[in-house]
């Protein structure tokens, strides 16, 4: 099954940058974007790609030692990026960074010693996709939008486990769903 962990931001404030990306896709050039949906707006920790079954109790018990040693912390979405020259417009985040980027680094090692091929490990960058695109695109507009918006902070409580199912149909702009396998709580948050 295909896996990554994650921090998923509460309902009201993926509605919050909902708004804000609703009037992102009415901007000129929107439609040569491909939008994602608010289910799916998370802040990755670690991609972990296809992990055997087998592995899956030994990479769950040891994200669940991840996170009982991660304390935790405020965590708001704020502003906004790209990669690739426009190929992902994204949210980036404000708050404890440190700690977030601390979990996701536990989140990769977990999974090293589980026995998941990781490949080169990269510094971690917060952030939340909101858009992608096959082509370079000019995104200084939905930059300048996302600039000055930040969502209410909220405190950090877990780390999930999700599984990305994704789009079999063929459709143009379908959409992956995600799935959370697991839900482990923060130091002393369970």
């Amino acid at each position: 099954m295909r896996l990554f962990a994650a921090v998923l931001p509460p309902e009201d404030v993926t509605s919050e940058l909902g708004s804000v990306v609703d009037e992102l896709r009415g901007l000129p050039g929107a439609d040569g974007l491909r939008w994602t949906g608010r289910p799916g707006w998370h802040f990755t920790l670690a991609f972990y790609g296809e992990v055997a079954e087998e592995v899956l109790p030994d990479l769950s018990a040891r994200l669940e030692r991840a996170a009982h040693r991660t304390a935790p912390f405020p965590l708001a979405v704020r502003g906004g990026g790209q990669f690739g020259k426009g190929r992902a417009l994204w949210a980036g985040a404000e708050g404890d960074l440190p700690a977030l980027r601390l979990l996701a680094d536990r989140a990769e090692s977990a999974a090293r010693k589980a026995g998941v091929e990781m490949g080169e490990h990269r510094r971690y960058r917060a952030h939340l996709t909101v858009a992608r695109s096959r082509d370079e695109v000019d995104v200084r507009p939905y930059l300048d939008a996302l600039a000055s918006f930040t969502s209410r902070t909220w405190t950090v409580t877990e780390l999930a486990l999700v599984r990305s199912n994704l789009p079999k149909s063929g459709v143009p702009g379908e959409q992956p769903r995600y799935e959370v396998v697991a839900r482990r709580p923060l130091g002393s948050a369970g």
